[in-house]
């Protein structure tokens, strides 16, 4: 029986489930000492000059949050990127439904077209190098401004 009223396993959504929940943990750990290093002086200025709990979070906590979410989210798309063994067995490999780019490389290499699985991983790897810059200048960019 189905626990759910819509199907999720060899789906597109199994995949993104899938690799929420391998991705998840980058974005916490990301965003853990951020968040512990929030002051709590700040959210109590907030409300001092009479701002709503919502404006507090909107122009005080999440300026400071935004850095780290960005890396955070980009760690795990850059993870989920090369991802295999846990999005295999929860969506299958249903051409054009839930394909993943790793295993398109297995199948084009099983099929001795060694070009194919040469460019796809060649994709993959320019867009892994791409997310890696943009990470570490993501990460350079929120040294100077908490440094000036």
């Amino acid at each position: 029986g189905q626990w759910l009223p819509f199907k999720v396993a060899f789906t597109p959504l199994g995949v993104f489930v899938a690799l929420v929940f391998i991705g998840l943990p980058f974005v916490v750990r990301t965003l853990q000492p951020v968040m512990e290093d929030l002051s709590k002086e700040l959210e109590e200025a907030a409300a001092i000059l009479g701002a709503t709990r919502w404006q507090t979070f909107l122009r005080v906590i999440l300026p400071i949050l935004t850095p780290a979410l960005l890396t955070g989210f980009a760690l795990a798309f850059a993870r989920a990127l090369g991802e295999y063994g846990s999005v295999i067995f929860i969506a299958g490999n249903m051409p054009m439904i839930s394909e993943i780019t790793p295993l398109m490389i297995i199948t084009k290499l099983e099929q001795y077209d060694y070009a194919g699985a040469t460019a796809i991983a060649t994709v993959m790897l320019v867009i892994s190098f791409i997310l890696l810059l943009g990470i570490n200048t993501l990460q350079a960019w929120t040294r100077r401004r908490q440094g000036a």
